[in-house]
């Protein structure tokens, strides 16, 4: 059977990459661009604000171990949806909130998912959910960044405690 996959973005693609890739049905995270209007971004041009394009991951996963369902659940909890182009102190359209829908029936999933993530926020969510149009993959740079850089500043102070967080979650 072939694998599905899954495109989400809450905030910096670093962070939902390691996050992500710690499940068990998660085949691959790849770091990349959609949501937008400009073929093939650079990183350069998606913090530009200028292309639509949102900091996303698609997560190849097996639908035997992991469904599309459990996923919307651990983005939910990954990030927060209530924040308007902004996760933490990166801020910009490229930051937002988004599920990007292959089908129509995802799309009507991650609706109801949606209003069910609702009761566990007492601001509004403002995710948006669109059909995926497109996904650019990012530079080799952003691939696996976290594995790569867990030292790195960004990643002890900001992916290492969401990391942390979802520990006691699991």
């Amino acid at each position: 059977m072939e694998n599905d996959f899954a495109v989400f973005g809450g905030g910096c693609f670093w962070c939902l990459e390691a996050i992500f890739e710690r499940y068990d049905g998660v085949v691959s995270v790849i770091s990349g661009y959609a949501g937008g209007k400009s073929p093939n971004p650079t990183y350069k041009e998606v913090c530009s604000g200028n292309t639509g394009h949102a900091e996303v991951v698609k997560i190849e996963f097996d639908s035997e171990k992991i469904s599309f369902k459990d996923l919307i659940e651990i983005f939910w909890t990954c990030h927060d949806p209530t924040t308007l182009n902004k996760q933490g102190e990166d801020v910009g359209t490229q930051y937002r909130s988004i599920i990007l829908c292959k089908t129509e029936d995802e799309k009507l999933f991650a609706e109801k998912s949606k209003l069910e993530a609702q009761k566990d926020f007492d601001k509004p969510i403002v995710t948006e959910i669109s059909k995926l149009e497109n996904f650019y993959k990012a530079e080799e740079s952003h691939q696996d960044y976290y594995k790569n850089n867990s030292n790195q500043p960004y990643c002890y102070y900001v992916i290492k405690p969401k990391l942390e967080k979802l520990k006691l979650k699991k």
